[in-house]
């Protein structure tokens, strides 16, 4: 199992967009196929970090996941509205396996 962690470099003054964007995902990114643990909104500290982070099999099972999140509806409207909207800065993502043998 991969987790997938995307560091979001978000403009301060349109948090709010950035919201929207991420209860969009909440409904995108299961149906889609990735088991999404949540997306973070900046509360306290910086103002410009943001974070999405979900589980995915193998990197194979990301390419076909990103594929259908490519042709989902609400999928192809959130890429659309971060475009208009132009709230997302920098997008960084990695990827990560557990290895202390927990959870």
């Amino acid at each position: 199992m991969l987790t997938c962690v995307i560091r979001y470099h978000i403009d301060p003054t349109k948090r709010e967009e950035f919201e929207h964007y991420a209860r969009n995902w909440g409904e995108a990114i299961p149906r889609c196929g990735a088991d999404l643990i949540g997306y973070y909104a900046p509360h306290e500290g910086s103002s410009t970090l943001a974070y999405g982070i979900y589980n995915i099999p193998t990197l194979a099972a990301y390419e076909a996941y990103r594929g259908r999140l490519a042709d989902d509806p609400l999928g192809r409207e959130n890429y659309e509205f971060a475009q208009r909207e132009r709230f997302l800065l920098r997008e960084d993502r990695v990827f990560l396996k557990l290895v202390s043998g927990g959870g």
